[in-house]
């Protein structure tokens, strides 16, 4: 298994209400699986890397807070706009600023009210807007709503699993 994907790299799927209903589950219950992931962890363990060259347990956490605030504003720009250029942001700088220092429950408070903000934005879309677009501004490729919720169904559960991956081979 590679260490940076332990749930296998995301793999775009076709529209189905079966696959729907699924992202959403994923949506719907991310915050309570991240919490429960790095639950009785203490201040040493969540400062340690989840891979060699990786970031901490902390770092994740904050990083998934951070990724999901932009998922929702991507998410509402490609309901609201025709087309909209979605803008990338440096993962890495922002894991090292300020606000990522603060603790975990910091990042998992503000998670909670964004999933359940995100969770009822997603179950209002109708068939057809799931087809609506926007551009990536990095790679200048043009996704659909459809992928944009398959990316970050997986990417929670991706980071769920670097967490839980690392605990289970240190025996935490």
């Amino acid at each position: 298994m590679d260490p940076r994907y332990p749930i296998g790299q995301y793999a775009p799927q076709a529209f189905s209400e079966a696959q729907l209903r699924e992202w959403l589950i994923d949506i719907a219950q991310l915050p309570q699986l991240l919490e429960a992931a790095i639950e009785n962890l203490d201040a040493a363990q969540l400062h340690t890397p989840y891979r060699s060259g990786g970031w901490t347990l902390h770092q994740v956490v904050h990083h998934v807070c951070d990724s999901h605030i932009n998922a929702l504003c991507r998410m509402k720009l490609t309901l609201s706009e025709n087309n909209p250029t979605v803008k990338a942001y440096e993962e890495n700088d922002w894991v090292q600023m300020a606000d990522a220092q603060l603790p975990v429950n910091n990042a998992l408070t503000l998670l909670h009210a964004l999933h359940q903000r995100m969770y009822v934005l997603l179950q209002s879309v109708t068939p057809g807007q799931w087809q609506r677009t926007y551009v990536h501004s990095a790679t200048q490729q043009q996704h659909t709503l459809w992928h944009l919720l398959g990316m970050y169904a997986w990417h929670g559960r991706h980071h769920v699993a670097h967490i839980t991956t690392l605990r289970e081979q240190r025996g935490w």
